[in-house]
C-alpha cells in the first residue's frame, strides 16, 4: 500500500466536524485518506465532499472542498490518498 499527497486543510470548522482542503491532486468519494500533520494522524473512508456547499462525487487540483472529519483536523495537516497496490 503506498500513499500519495492529494491536498493540505486550509480550515477546519470544530463545530461542523469539516475540514476545508485544498487539493493538489485528484480525490473521489469512496477514496481513502489518510491525515497526518504535527498532532494529527488518522485514516478515514471519504464518504462524501462538497465544493461551495454542492455535494460532488469527484475533486481535482485547484478545487476547495469541504470533507467531514472523523476526527479533529488542523490547518496544514497533509492529506493523503491511500492507494492499494
Amino acid at each position: 500500500m503506498s500513499e500519495e499527497m492529494v491536498g493540505a486543510v486550509s480550515h477546519y470548522y470544530t463545530h461542523l466536524g469539516v475540514a476545508a482542503v485544498v487539493l493538489e491532486g485528484e480525490l473521489q468519494v469512496g477514496d481513502t485518506i489518510h491525515v497526518k500533520g504535527h498532532t494529527s494522524d488518522f485514516t478515514q473512508k471519504v464518504e462524501s465532499m462538497q465544493i461551495e456547499h454542492e455535494s460532488v462525487d469527484k475533486a481535482g487540483k485547484g478545487d476547495n472542498i469541504g470533507i467531514k472529519m472523523v476526527e479533529h483536523a488542523r490547518e496544514h495537516d497533509k492529506v493523503f490518498k491511500v492507494v492499494e497496490e
